[in-house]
């Protein structure tokens, strides 16, 4: 009895030494004080493309090219500290850190010779692309060794600036990080039409494999302030960037593909000019492609309802049906007018289809597609665009005149 009893605390001692095997940690885990999180990155194009070799005290080197500057935002332990503690209201919350060369594997690894605290990707948010970079490179060209690090998370966002890149990761504000500020800004797409869906690199590599036209927010710097304004346009063929749309044809390109999640349309009542603004409750668009022999068309039905949410028209009463029948009509002819001119600038101006018309003919009319989809950009700017707008009013608010 007495050797049963030993036999099972020997085995209760060996089950808590197995056990406490896992807790021990992992053992090629490195402290988090001796990394340096990266949260945003920029590229640029350098501003001398020449070729260099650097070289260190013993004379040996390496040849490189000056095609790209990436400016990498970090977040040190010592940065982390040094703001954490009282009486320095101006210190940032980042250090930004610069590199030049021509490949972005190597110069990611430059700043090892530079820091004790080396890069770690995982926690990147957003990666910034200059335009003047995105007309000379494509982007499967600049995102290779992005999209095959396994560093880099999936959702981790992906914008272009008309302007130099790197300037969209400064803040004046003590203790904002521009990176987790721009990665923030995606979420405000419920309160504009002006606001693309975000773009992570899983969803920019299918893009890319896919050889389809295509847009990425655009975002522009002044002063350590940023704003979105508009979209870079992307042609599937080259995958570089080949234009801007700006913010008014942004906003008829949202109505076009109906993503839009909220907003608002200003437009002007014809007798006395003065503004109507319709606020945006839901939108709704149908592209619909038409095939007659080798001939194509579509016809876009748009819908929305939403509230009059401002008037200027001193005369006019919103508690009318016939005011708001004259407010619908005024708004729809605004959302028309913003729809046209976008589909003139994609079909005549840079012969590209952002809008998804190509896909929606891929869905209903597959064999059709494949005969077209090889030079589907050219053939897109020759279809003929039919499209109709109908909002409603469904509501204007509190206020209202009783005359």
């Amino acid at each position: 009895m007495k050797q049963t009893s030993s036999h099972v605390q020997f085995l209760l001692v060996l089950l808590s030494v197995l056990f406490l095997v896992p807790l021990t940690g992992c053992w090629s885990s490195h402290e988090i004080e001796e990394q340096s999180l990266g949260v945003g990155m920029a590229f640029d194009k350098a501003k001398e493309s020449i070729v260099e070799k650097e070289f260190d005290e013993q004379g040996e080197g390496y040849a490189k090219k000056n095609l790209i500057t990436s400016t990498y935002q970090l977040i040190t332990p010592q940065v982390a500290s040094s703001t954490t503690k009282q009486g320095s209201p101006e210190q940032k919350s980042y250090v930004n850190i610069s590199e030049t060369g021509d490949s972005a594997f190597q110069m990611v690894r430059e700043l090892s010779v530079r820091s004790d605290t080396p890069l770690t990707a995982h926690h990147m948010k957003v990666i910034v692309i200059s335009g003047a970079l995105a007309r000379s490179y494509s982007l499967e060209q600049l995102l290779d060794q992005t999209l095959r690090d396994n560093d880099y998370r999936p959702s981790c966002l992906v914008l272009i600036s008309k302007e130099r890149a790197s300037n969209t990761l400064e803040s004046k504000t003590a203790g904002e990080i521009p990176a987790f500020r721009l990665s923030g800004m995606v979420d405000n797409s419920y309160r504009t039409t002006r606001i693309l869906p975000p773009m992570p690199l899983i969803k920019l590599e299918s893009k890319i494999q896919s050889g389809s036209s295509f847009l990425l927010q655009n975002v522009v710097s002044a002063n350590g302030e940023v704003k979105f304004a508009g979209a870079g346009i992307i042609k599937g063929k080259t995958q570089k960037m080949i234009g801007f749309l700006n913010e008014e044809e942004l906003d008829g390109l949202t109505w076009i593909t109906g993503k839009g999640k909220g907003g608002l349309v200003k437009s002007f009542d014809k007798k006395t000019g003065q503004p109507i603004v319709y606020e945006i409750e839901s939108m709704k668009s149908h592209i619909k492609p038409h095939v007659k022999g080798n001939n194509i068309s579509f016809d876009v039905h748009i819908e929305s309802q939403g509230r009059l949410s401002e008037n200027w028209v001193v005369s006019g009463n919103p508690l009318k049906n016939q005011f708001l029948q004259k407010a619908q009509k005024t708004s729809e002819k605004e959302v028309e007018h913003l729809v046209k001119n976008v589909i003139g600038k994609m079909q005549k101006k840079y012969q590209v289809d952002v809008a998804g018309f190509g896909n929606r003919l891929r869905i209903t009319h597959p064999r059709v597609w494949r005969r077209v989809k090889e030079n589907w950009d050219q053939t897109f700017s020759e279809v003929p665009i039919n499209y109709d707008v109908k909002l409603t009013i469904k509501d204007y608010g509190t206020s209202g005149s009783k005359k």
